[in-house]
């Protein structure tokens, strides 16, 4: 057992990526009412994503220009929008197989 503490180390955007997929999800229907398709969403955006490792949200937040900050959201979003076409792509191949 580790005598170190890791539990405040996350990635930043996981919570603005989860906070996405949730606001999107009704606007995929396909998808919307299956947890584990949109957990894989969540994944897919994560890993299309640079990680971008903090401790402390409001350290982070402080350091982080607007500019910074708006092409953040945008990547984010952007992320989002492909993880819902490609695992919802997938879900529709499986499907009809």
């Amino acid at each position: 057992m580790s005598r170190y503490h890791f539990t405040s180390v996350h990635n930043h955007f996981e919570e603005a990526v989860f906070q996405r997929v949730e606001s999107e999800a009704p606007s995929y229907p396909n998808l919307a009412g299956h947890p584990e398709l949109l957990a894989d969403v969540a994944c897919v955006a994560l890993n299309a994503l640079p990680p971008r490792y903090i401790r402390h949200d409001i350290d982070f937040n402080f350091y982080v220009s607007d500019q910074e900050r708006a092409q953040m959201v945008a990547h984010v979003n952007a992320a989002v929008r492909a993880a819902f076409d490609f695992v919802g792509s997938r879900a529709a191949q499986r499907q009809s197989a």
